[in-house]
């Protein structure tokens, strides 16, 4: 239990803490509600990049069962094994009110019919296009990617800043409140103490000066 030192200096501490806790718990405050002026704007790239990866993953998928109807699987898999470049991340950040966000940088996998591994011959209309249905859906699921992975950190960072500014609304200051009420009540009890016991020397000391008048 912290300890209390019923003196002026330490009233005037607390007071000050009291002014630095409140000062800082608006600073949170600020700081929170520009985080979550963030959240929600991505929040609507989410919903919006979520849409379009359902609607990508829709032509994807009746791409493929065209050309496994048409062309067979074999030709699917063997156009499937044909790829050797993979797709690849690159990851940077970015600072939202100074903090730390991660930022999945869009690169795009889709390339033209002559960028792919196979022979233009070698394979139908049909498989290119499930090919460039396909690469269509990696890139959303990217920026899908990208965009959730902000919405979280943004998210924790939110909550991170709520539980503090709860502790100082709820418990910092109020605690300190008290502290200064306890002293500020103690020190006015030592005072009206001190007043008393002037009253009872001075009081002592005029009976004295008057018991030595009257022996003279």
């Amino acid at each position: 239990m912290e300890e209390i030192h019923v003196t002026r200096m330490e009233l005037l501490e607390k007071k000050k803490q009291i002014v630095l806790a409140e000062q800082g718990a608006d600073l949170l405050k600020k700081k929170r509600d520009a985080l979550l002026i963030e959240f929600m704007s991505v929040m609507d790239l989410a919903l919006q990049t979520s849409e379009e990866l359902q609607r990508a993953a829709r032509e994807a998928t009746y791409a493929i069962s065209i050309a496994r109807a048409v062309d067979g699987t074999v030709a699917l898999k063997a156009a499937g094994l044909a790829v050797e470049k993979r797709p690849f991340v690159e990851i940077t950040g970015s600072y939202v009110m100074g903090i730390p966000i991660p930022e999945i940088n869009k690169v795009s996998v889709r390339r033209s019919v002559l960028g792919r591994e196979w022979s233009m011959l070698g394979v139908s209309s049909r498989i290119d296009e499930t090919a460039e249905k396909m690469e269509n859906e990696v890139d959303i699921i990217v920026e899908v990617a990208g965009v959730e992975t902000k919405l979280k950190r943004l998210a924790a960072e939110i909550q991170k800043t709520r539980r503090r500014v709860n502790a100082l609304d709820y418990i910092v200051v109020p605690r300190l409140k008290e502290q200064v009420k306890f002293i500020s009540q103690s020190l006015e009890e030592r005072a009206r103490e001190d007043i008393f016991r002037l009253k009872k020397v001075k009081k002592s000391l005029e009976k004295r000066k008057k018991e030595r008048t009257t022996k003279k």
